[in-house]
């Protein structure tokens, strides 16, 4: 049976493969509008070696497709456009304003909130 609701402790660690089937990373963490209560964005880890070094990318919420085959998330994103993306390291999470998200969303060609 499916359920359509998740908790974020299940959804963080997640892998997160490209439309190759190549794993980017894994959900390092959610963030979520305080007002509506939706998930704004999935900070992706990714990068680094084994697990040191590693940024986090935020990927707007909506653009993360859930694959049962995989047990994993699926984006419509490849290592060279993630490599230039918004992102921050592991000890210096950015204010996520609506100016930050607006960057984010516009980067990955998804409209703001």
């Amino acid at each position: 049976m499916s359920y359509p609701t998740i908790s974020s402790s299940k959804v963080e660690g997640t892998n997160v493969y490209n439309l190759q089937g190549d794993k980017l990373g894994s959900i390092d963490d959610l963030v979520i509008d305080k007002r509506s209560g939706q998930v704004r964005y999935a900070a992706l880890e990714f990068g680094g070696f084994l697990g040191m070094g590693t940024d986090r990318y935020p990927l707007p919420w909506n653009m993360l497709k859930y694959d049962t085959d995989k047990d994993g998330y699926v984006v419509n994103v490849d290592k060279a456009q993630l490599e230039k993306a918004p992102r921050y390291p592991e000890d210096e999470a950015p204010t996520y304003s609506d100016d930050y998200g607006r960057k984010v969303y516009d980067y990955y060609g998804f409209p703001w909130m």
